[in-house]
């Protein structure tokens, strides 16, 4: 009414109110009248934004791919920026008067685009793919430090790149390779395997031979020890056994030198009791017959005499013409033995 206009922004709005050519007014978040035929209203983002892109690079080795990814900024100066781009706004709610604040986005993504391929065209397929992350903050750096990016009054918060693709048959391609170079390393690991499995088994063997022959050592030791301990033992006995016999040796030696001077002693005794019996019998020796018979019939029993008489009658039997022995006698000889 009268052209009087309400004006009110949010906290991430910078409104820039102009009135007669000249700043009247300025800030985030702000909310005024104004009056409509002499002001001019610009409302600039100065939240975060993101903004995603796609970029079709080449690789060193002339390999297209495609880089997927998003980056985040925000508007550091506003009135810089609303000084380049046309950021004015009519009626309420706010539309913009021109198309300048998609212009901003835009710039950026070009500046990105320069250093992302910058950095893409340095590697290979291979490291390209695999190097994402370091692609991202290269060329963030980059862009942070471009005078270009201060010149716009805008400040990069993030950049992301969330795929690096290759052409869908390169793509095939390196899947293949990369499925073989996978095989092969899996037949190589079977291969491995196979041979850890045959030399583990070898070495089994080995240690069960080893054991085995450990065994038949201490097997040996031992039936050694044993047949040294016999041995011992049966020098021993040998060694007690050669003892008794020295022991049985000179025992029958000093018996035979017992038996030797007992006979010894018996020869004297005999010697001394024969010299004894002649020395006695001497005086005997030197009688005559008739003398000894005399003697001897002295102390002498019947039948004896009896025998004597006979005696002296066989001597002269042939002087005798015929001899009668009585019954009687030769009975009482009988009866007396």
């Amino acid at each position: 009414m009268f052209g009087i206009k309400f004006m009110r922004s949010s906290p991430t709005q910078y409104v820039i109110h102009y009135q007669s050519g000249q700043i009247k007014r300025s800030g985030s978040g702000l909310s005024f009248l104004y009056y409509r035929p002499t002001s001019s209203i610009a409302l600039v983002p100065v939240g975060s934004a993101d903004v995603p892109f796609i970029f079709n690079e080449s690789t060193v080795d002339f390999q297209p791919v495609t880089v997927q990814g998003q980056f985040t900024y925000r508007i550091i100066d506003p009135q810089l920026v609303a000084s380049i781009l046309d950021y004015t706004v009519e009626g309420s709610p706010a539309v913009y008067n021109s198309e300048d604040i998609e212009k901003m986005p835009q710039r950026l993504v070009n500046l990105l685009h320069v250093a992302i391929r910058a950095e893409v065209g340095k590697l290979g397929l291979r490291d390209a793919i695999q190097r994402s992350v370091q692609i991202a903050s290269t060329s963030l750096q980059r862009v942070i430090h471009e005078p270009t990016a201060a010149a716009l009054g805008v400040e990069i918060l993030d950049l992301s790149i969330l795929a690096i693709k290759p052409a869908p048959e390169t793509a095939r391609a390196l899947e293949a390779e990369a499925r073989e170079a996978m095989l092969r390393h899996a037949d190589e690991a079977i291969y491995d395997r196979r041979n850890s499995a045959v030399e583990q088994e070898r070495r089994i063997k080995e240690n069960e031979l080893n054991t085995e022959l450990a065994i038949e050592a201490k097997q040996r030791q031992i039936r050694e020890a044993k047949v040294d301990a016999d041995l011992a033992v049966e020098m021993k006995q040998q060694l007690i056994r050669e003892k008794m016999l020295d022991g049985q040796i000179r025992l029958e030696q000093e018996r035979k030198q017992l038996v030797a001077a007992q006979v010894d002693n018996a020869h004297h005794q005999a010697d001394a009791q024969a010299y004894a019996v002649e020395a006695s019998l001497r005086p005997l020796q030197q009688l005559d017959d008739d003398t000894r018979q005399l003697l001897s019939m002295q102390s002498a029993e019947p039948r004896l005499m009896i025998s004597q008489a006979l005696r002296e009658l066989a001597k002269n039997a042939a002087k005798i013409g015929q001899l009668n022995i009585s019954p009687d006698l030769l009975e009482s000889l009988i009866a007396d033995r």
